[in-house]
């Protein structure tokens, strides 16, 4: 950090701390907007339940008492000036005696903040290292997560698995690792990574692969957000994170492997979904759409939210997303499909089969 100090180094972990429980009560007022009820602390960055973000964790609280004691030393000193030297009523008004060339004095203050600079430098030095060149074991999971405007992209390789929105992984055994190794790709602009209770920020910026891992202990959904302003619809970029059993993960890999779903009496929502713009960006395996610029739709209602995660997953929402995305996401790029009512509820009947 250029122009590092202890007061910097201070004020950017009270930076971090802010940014943190200001994205807990976003989340929570996101959620309540959209009838939707967020697990216990799903940011909470003091509860970290991954082994990268309890290394920040732990690392934070260090530069925390660090910098409590040099506040508390420097208040200490400051009172006891205050009332050892205030002005009395018994003082003439002339200027003390001044004194210069305490060789002690600014040798203490030049060693003593070097010394905790580079402890803290040190400190910061080996949390990244810890972080950033950990080994891949050969059970870790892969997944290519793609950014685009606004919204997520997964891609499981050894599975053959694409989503969106909705990362699934399993849960880490401390006994038996299982971590998710994750490699960030955009597609458009730059995207930030960041699921406050499983790992830090990481960017992905175009032509440029970047990665990140985690190890969740306790199963649950941990929610995150893309941290970069990367453009209208960046505050609702939002990204959720299901930790499940091995077994529960599994079961979910072998759901998403199936073909979409064919019930005929669906067919004309089909018919409809198939001769419009929709099959330009979206993907339903099995049938003639094969766009990549939208989320795959293969098994959309496996999901329990749309429009990376500004809205429920529900019948309502899905004809409201389909005939005016900016009721839901301003500036989305998604446009108005202008279907009449019985169009629009054929195309949402028959997207309710994709399970």
């Amino acid at each position: 950090m250029k122009g590092s100090s202890p007061q910097r180094v201070f004020q950017t972990f009270l930076i971090v701390a802010c940014s943190g429980a200001c994205f807990t009560l976003c989340s929570a007022v996101a959620a309540a907007a959209t009838g939707s009820t967020p697990p216990l602390s799903p940011t909470n960055i003091f509860a970290p339940a991954s082994t990268p973000a309890r290394s920040i964790f732990s690392l934070s609280l260090f530069v925390l008492a660090v910098t409590a004691s040099i506040f508390l030393v420097v208040f200490v000193l400051l009172a006891y000036s205050v009332v050892k030297f205030r002005r009395r009523a018994s003082d003439d008004g002339r200027e003390p005696p001044q004194v210069y060339g305490s060789n002690q004095v600014e040798l203490a203050w030049t060693v003593i903040p070097v010394l905790i600079v580079v402890a803290l430098f040190m400190a910061t030095a080996r949390v990244i290292a810890d972080v950033q060149k950990a080994a891949q074991p050969d059970n870790a999971i892969e997944v290519v997560a793609i950014g685009h405007q606004f919204w997520w992209e997964y891609r499981y390789p050894a599975f053959g698995v694409v989503t969106a929105n909705e990362l699934h992984v399993p849960v880490s055994n401390p006994e038996h690792p299982t971590p998710t190794f994750i490699k960030l790709l955009s597609a458009d602009t730059d995207h930030s990574f960041w699921v406050p209770r499983l790992a830090g920020k990481t960017d992905l910026i175009p032509n440029h692969p970047n990665s990140t891992w985690i190890d969740p202990h306790e199963p649950g959904i941990y929610l995150g957000q893309c941290a970069q302003y990367c453009g209208t619809q960046h505050a609702k970029m939002l990204l959720r994170v299901y930790v499940q059993s091995r077994e529960e993960f599994d079961q979910w890999i072998q759901q998403q492997r199936q073909p979409a779903a064919v019930d005929d009496a669906a067919s004309e929502g089909r018919r409809i979904f198939e001769t419009t713009a929709c099959i330009d960006c979206h993907t339903v395996a099995g049938t003639v759409a094969s766009g990549r610029f939208g989320p795959d739709l293969t098994h959309l209602m496996s999901r329990d939210t749309i429009a990376a995660g500004a809205a429920p997953n529900t019948a309502e929402n899905l004809q409201l997303w389909i005939r005016n995305p900016d009721a839901i996401k301003p500036g989305s790029l998604m446009p108005a499909m202008e279907l009449n009512d019985q169009q629009l509820d054929a195309l949402t009947a028959y997207l309710e089969t994709l399970r």
